[in-house]
């Protein structure tokens, strides 16, 4: 057996390091970059660039920055990145920062105001300009204090706070029309298809479904392409037994939920696909990120039967 490239095992343990470093705060960056974008899923690419990018810059320092900061620095550019790459809005009228009134709601530290933002869903921070985004999310979402916002976004705290005042009350507006509840939508066939197949582990009608060369994604964990590596990953669930796949929506997107325990109360997670003409083209499963579960709200579609 080869031995391993010492530069190569160099660089992997460097890299383990660092990911132990910043495993503390990538929940938070996940929270934050989730609702910059709308989507918990782009979320997640975006903290990956972010600490691609971070590992990248660090190794031009002399000297470790303040972490959390810095990291969400890097976040904020690289979501706004993300967005402009869309075509999203991302540009904002300068503040007429002084025009504040006076309430507990709009106080810098209103308990009213973070339980809003909390409940809000992922989604609905894209209706506000970006700046307000920000400012609210790091304040009413994550606890930051406006010293802390001002360090991370680099912006003045009465900037920070004419943002909040008008972010809130627009999130205010938003929550105040959102619909009470969700209507049912029907998932396709094909996403009603493939669960039935997986939750029966018929592992020969999973890959009938795949395109020859379908890309997997384990994030945080591994990339495969082809059916034949991809294979590996079915065998791999079929070795495990806390697993059910229930087709549902997540972000305006069709997803597979998955209960690691059919008594739980919410998923553990989430599986995406890339459907092409009714096969799987691509499969994106965030099994290993463990805080993706706690944030996503999925909508869930009826339980799927036979998939025929």
């Amino acid at each position: 057996m080869t031995e391993p490239d010492p530069i190569l095992v160099d660089l992997q343990e460097a890299r383990q390091r660092f990911l132990a470093l910043v495993a503390e705060v990538r929940p938070e960056l996940h929270r934050y970059c989730a609702r910059m974008t709308g989507s918990i899923a782009d979320g997640e690419d975006i903290v990956q660039d972010t600490l691609a990018r971070a590992y990248y810059e660090l190794s031009e320092r002399n000297e470790l920055p303040a972490l959390r900061p810095w990291l969400f620095r890097v976040a904020h550019n690289r979501a706004i990145d993300h967005l402009r790459r869309y075509d999203q809005r991302v540009s904002e009228p300068l503040d007429s920062a002084l025009d504040l009134t006076t309430g507990e709601a709009l106080e810098p530290d209103s308990i009213l105001a973070r339980e809003q933002a909390v409940r809000a869903a992922v989604s609905r921070f894209l209706e506000l300009p970006v700046r307000q985004r920000s400012c609210v999310i790091l304040k009413d979402v994550l606890d930051y204090s406006l010293d802390e916002i001002s360090a991370m976004l680099e912006l003045s705290v009465p900037a920070i706070k004419a943002a909040l005042h008008r972010g809130r009350a627009r999130l205010h507006d938003l929550s105040a029309t959102a619909d009470l509840a969700a209507a049912s939508r029907a998932v396709s066939p094909a996403l009603a298809r493939y669960a039935a197949l997986f939750n029966a582990r018929d592992w020969d009608g999973v890959r009938a479904m795949l395109i020859d060369d379908v890309k997997l994604d384990l994030v945080s964990r591994l990339k495969w392409a082809g059916r034949r590596q991809v294979s590996n990953y079915f065998r791999n669930y079929d070795s495990a037994s806390d697993w059910h796949l229930i087709p549902g929506w997540l972000d305006g997107r069709e997803v597979l939920a998955v209960f690691r325990d059919p008594r739980d109360a919410q998923p553990g997670y989430f599986v995406g696909l890339t459907l092409v003409e009714g096969r799987v083209a691509a499969i994106r499963d965030f099994r290993y990120v463990p805080y993706i579960g706690r944030e996503a709200v999925i909508q869930l579609a009826c339980e799927v039967g036979s998939g025929q």
